[in-house]
């Protein structure tokens, strides 16, 4: 009778150990699929990007008078106009009040400036494209700056469900006409009490006596 019961318990160990291996060894290839995924995935964006920059190149190229600048972000940027005054630019904590437009690198364009404006952006406090976020930070007030945005700095895979395509390299020519710091804005934009009615002046009430003479004919 104990040597049942020892060999039950010996059997049922067994068993419980060769299931905890076959459950380890069944997610090995989800997490081998999902590496290789993963390396896949970084390949074809890394092939996606340097297509686009080649894009790009072709059009800084055709454009030798612009002189555009390599940013550290991943974009190009050229000035339209330059203010040479100011030192300051926007920084978080600031509003930017700006207008732009966005081109195809052909230079057809997809969204106008009128359609667009216009804008006020709470300075890395809002979600707008990645190259746009960084590139405003670059400005001067009074600027007019040409970016030239990869599709990853722009609207990426998705587009912008509208009229922006997926992996859509963009020209973004934006003009800076304003900012100042949050604080100013709420003051300025504060609503005024209204001003107390002046008090209503009554004209004065004349008693005007004619004469109750009769005249007799």
């Amino acid at each position: 009778m104990k040597n049942s019961k020892l060999i039950a318990v010996v059997f049922f160990l067994f068993a419980l150990v060769s299931s905890c291996k076959q459950h380890q060894e069944a997610r090995r290839p989800i997490s081998q699929a999902s590496g290789t995924f993963m390396k896949k995935s970084i390949v074809r964006n890394k092939k996606l990007i340097a297509g686009e920059e080649g894009q790009i190149n072709a059009v800084i190229k055709r454009n030798p008078k612009a002189k555009f600048i390599a940013s550290t972000k991943g974009y190009w940027y050229s000035y339209s106009i330059k203010n040479t005054l100011d030192t300051l630019t926007p920084k978080k904590g600031d509003v930017a009040f700006f207008d732009y437009e966005l081109k195809d690198l052909k230079g057809n364009i997809i969204y106008s400036e009128l359609e667009l404006r216009p804008q006020i952006y709470y300075v890395d406090k809002q979600n707008i494209m990645m190259g746009l976020r960084d590139g405003i930070k670059l400005m001067h007030k009074k600027e007019k700056v040409n970016f030239l945005f990869t599709s990853h700095m722009g609207y990426g895979y998705h587009g912008d469900n509208k009229k922006i395509g997926t992996n859509q390299p963009l020209l973004c020519t934006v003009t800076l006409r304003n900012f100042m710091s949050e604080a100013a804005y709420r003051k300025q934009n504060e609503v005024k009490p209204a001003a107390a009615p002046a008090p209503v002046v009554k004209p004065e009430v004349t008693t005007e006596i004619k004469s109750q003479d009769t005249i007799t004919q």
